[in-house]
This record gives C-alpha cells, structure tokens and sequence, in this order.
C-alpha cells in the first residue's frame, strides 16, 4: 500500500522523502499520512523481532517511496554502538508499572530514538529527489531535542543545524551538553525568553515566505528536526509496537490484551506516536497525558479547552515546560473527520486569541486519552517513594508520569497492565534528582553531583557524562527572540 502524506491544513498530497525534506507544508499546516498502514504479522511474530528488524518493518510501512536497501541502511546507521543497551530499548518492572527506558542512546533522552535516524532519512531523501541546495536544519529546544539533534547532524556534509533554547529554561546539563557540542556544522544559541517564544519564533521564520525565498536564492533550505517534521514523528511510533512485543515475550501480557500507555509531555509528539501505534491496530486501552504544572494539555483533555493564556512555570521537569504543543494539530485534524478548514479555523484562534474550545462532539472523540499533572514536589515525593521501595531513581519527567498513573489507578481503579514512557536520565537532572532523594546538594555544582548520585545509588555516571564539565564552551551566542532572523542570516553569511 502505498502511503502519501498530507497537510493538516490543506489538500497537499506528497511522498514521504519530499515530507521529511519539506519539515512543514507550505500552508503551515503538518504532515501526516494520507491513511495509515496496519500491522500484518502476528504480535507473537513481532515479539520476536529485534529493535532494528521491527524499525525496519514499520518504517517499510511508512516509507512507500523509500527502498528497502535505503532503510535498512538507515536503521543500521542509526541504532549502533552508540546505544550503551544491546536491546536499545530495555523494559523493566518496577514498582506498580513496566518502565520503557528511552535514554540508553548518546544524549540520554528519548530524542535520540528518532534524532539518531532522522539525519539518514533525510540524506536519503535529499538523494532520492536529487536536491542540491544546503539544508538548514533550524530547531528550537526545550532542552533535549537540540543536544540529540546537534548529536545527529554533526558534520554530516551538505547539512547545517542551528539550534535555539531557552537560555534561563533547561537544566545546567543540558545546557552544558549544547553549548560544549562540536561540529562544523553546530550553531548554538540561547534565547532571552522561554520555550515556547523560541518555538514561535522558528515557525514564523519558516512560514516567512520572502525570507524563505532569499534563502534559496542563495542555495539553502530550511527544514526542521522538532517533531513537527514527520521523519522525526513515525520512528517513536516504533518503540511503543516494541513495548507490547515485549510484554508478550515476557509473558506480562496475553496476545490481544489491552494496555496503557502513559506519557510525559509538552509538545505532545511522544505521545501521539503512542495513538498513531493504536490505530496500526496496537490493543491500547487508556493513552495517559501526563503534564507538569504548565499543564494546558491535561486541562484541554478533562474540558477540551485549550488555554496558553496563563503563567509560565519553570518547573524540575523543564523539557515539558511548554504551553503551545504543536503535535496537537495532527490530532485535532483526525477527530475533527479530517475538516482542514476547521483545523485551520481552530489554529487561527489560538494565535489570535491563545484559546480554542472544541465542540462536545468533537470532544467525545477524545475519550481514549486522560489527562493529568503533577507539581514540583508531588514529582520529588515520587522519585523519593520509588526509590525507597525498589531502589530504581528515575528523572523528573519520568516521575511526572509516574505519578499521574498512580493519580489515574486510584480515581478510575483501572487494573491494566501499564508502560510508563521513561524519557530520560536520572543523570541529566541530577541537582533535581539528588534533592528528591534528600542528598545533600546545595554545596556542589553540577559536576560533584554527578559523582554524589551515582555513589548514593550505586549507579554508574553514564559515560557521555563523566567529562561534561571539562569540555571547552564552544557556543557563547544570545540573542532576544526578535533577532532569531538575524541570527540566522549571520550565521550564513547572508
């Protein structure tokens, strides 16, 4: 079957390499497949599947234009030695759910799931369409998505990658993995403002359509690696199809039996790759938003409306510190019945007015997802109360979830089996972490506290840590978000 992919927006049909090459339509509306694939091996044939054999499989699926020599090469590249776990994706039992640890690759985020294939897909694409211009890769980051993405693209010929994030809004690690990366090819810069004004910045420089055009004129062209980018979007769908393999595999589970997913969030693409999984036919019962206190999507799941005009928090779980989630589009798109004009409608008054509320039919759609959220220190008792009982240290964002499950079980007593979606590091949070657990932190910097959690939990500093600090800073660059523009016609000499 072959699958071409569409706009939110409008009427455009393309083939998945001009998709992934494009980033976003030209109408700014996102990408997503005509229709969608469905799952034709047994679950007990997909349980015996290896990450990169099941990668290969979906993504045939997906990628109707692309070769199968083409993907192979892709997921070959992408999920190697530099993942620190044979299985890429381990999944363990702990406590009351099964945690699918995401974080096992080289930034140790989620991110590098599909940041770590995207640059061979896009490559791929670039040569199949015979594209000669530059790329740009422009993206804005809530702390993860630049460092996996910077990872990725570095010095990966014919491509640029230009990075923006909060300057005051991630964690020092992250920022130190940013701005100590190296690459030719790396531009990396902090924003006087928060994500979501980074994030509105890089759309509106992608809808400037003359800007656009002068940069073509000089041979680049802009694309994205945030998840509004479809190639970046159907490689999370991968992990979730491997989560139920391996449930079954381990005999958690029964073939056909339902479970839940649970997902901690801001941009809301993780947890939409986990619906787009159901409707390829995974048997998922209940799809758990779980938010921060910027929480806008676990009040639009309980009202279904949806709000950004409130206060800002800068929380312990910064990667969600988000109040405009883009992948929200895709969803509204499907339970609008596929309405562009109604999907446009709804997107228009968010800009206006930072608001929208949908219909009560509409509404009722979304009745396969619940919404919940989690505060600073509900999410530090979390990490505390897990690692009291089982000795496993989870991060901020993973405790996030972890609480809005046990929230979820104890209003709904909902007894299914359920995956936590466990997004990164406890190490890429370690002054957050090391509170949580009541070790004493306000005396060290960061880089002592590496050392601190990893002796009081008998863990190992993961090796893409251990000399985080003493990296030269390679990227000193700030800017207002007004000169985003400008930043980028400096960097490329224009």
């Amino acid at each position: 079957m072959k699958i071409l992919y569409k706009s939110t927006r409008g009427k455009e049909l393309v083939q998945s390499s001009e998709a992934i090459i494009k980033g976003i339509c030209h109408d700014g509306g996102l990408y997503i497949p005509a229709k969608f694939p469905k799952i034709d091996l047994t679950f007990e044939e997909l349980s015996n599947l290896d990450y990169k054999s099941l990668a290969i499989y979906i993504l045939k699926k997906f990628l109707t234009d692309f070769s199968e020599d083409d993907i192979e090469t892709c997921v070959s590249k992408a999920y190697d030695s530099k993942f620190n776990e044979k299985t890429i994706v381990p999944l363990n039992k702990k406590g009351e759910a099964y945690f699918l640890e995401l974080y096992h690759g080289p930034t140790l985020a989620f991110k590098d799931m599909a940041l770590s294939i995207l640059p061979h897909l896009l490559k791929a694409s670039c040569k199949k369409l015979k594209m000669e211009k530059e790329m740009v890769i422009l993206t804005a980051t809530s702390g993860d998505t630049g460092k996996a993405a910077l990872e990725g693209f570095r010095d990966v010929e014919g491509i640029k990658i230009i990075v923006f994030f909060p300057e005051n809004g991630v964690s020092d690690i992250q920022k130190r993995q940013m701005i100590t990366q190296k690459g030719e090819n790396t531009f990396v810069i902090g924003i006087n403002g928060n994500f979501d004004e980074a994030q509105t910045g890089v759309k509106n420089i992608f809808n400037h359509k003359e800007f656009n055009e002068s940069l073509e004129e000089k041979g680049y062209m802009l694309t994205s690696a945030n998840s509004i980018n479809i190639g970046r979007l159907i490689p999370q769908i991968i992990y979730y199809i491997y989560a139920y393999g391996q449930m079954i595999k381990n005999k958690e589970i029964n073939i056909g039996e339902k479970i839940n997913i649970v997902v901690p969030t801001g941009n809301f693409g993780n947890i939409l790759a986990a619906h787009y999984s159901k409707n390829m036919g995974v048997p998922i019962n209940k799809l758990i938003c779980a938010s921060n206190e910027n929480n806008v999507l676990s009040d639009f799941f309980n009202t279904g409306v949806y709000d950004k005009n409130r206060d800002f928090k800068i929380t312990n779980s910064p990667s969600m510190d988000i109040l405009v989630s883009s992948n929200l589009e895709r969803l509204l798109y499907e339970v609008s019945d596929h309405d562009e004009g109604r999907v446009k409608d709804i997107m228009d008054k968010l800009k206006l007015y930072g608001k929208y509320e949908l219909e009560s039919n509409v509404k009722e759609k979304l009745k396969d997802f619940y919404g919940g959220f989690a505060s600073d220190q509900e999410c530090s008792n979390t990490i505390k109360k897990l690692y009291d009982e089982s000795g496993y240290v989870i991060d901020t964002h993973t405790a996030v979830a972890y609480k809005v499950y046990k929230d979820y079980k104890d209003k709904t007593k909902d007894l299914t089996k359920t995956v936590i979606v466990s997004t990164a590091s406890p190490f890429k949070f370690t002054r957050a972490v090391c509170k949580a657990l009541n070790i004493d932190e306000y005396e060290l910097d960061d880089c002592k506290l590496l050392g601190k959690l990893a002796s009081h939990t008998n863990l190992q500093i993961p090796k893409n840590l251990k000399d985080i600090y003493s990296k030269e800073i390679l990227h000193k660059g700030v800017c207002d978000k007004e000169e985003m523009k400008l930043v980028i016609k400096e960097i490329l000499e224009l």
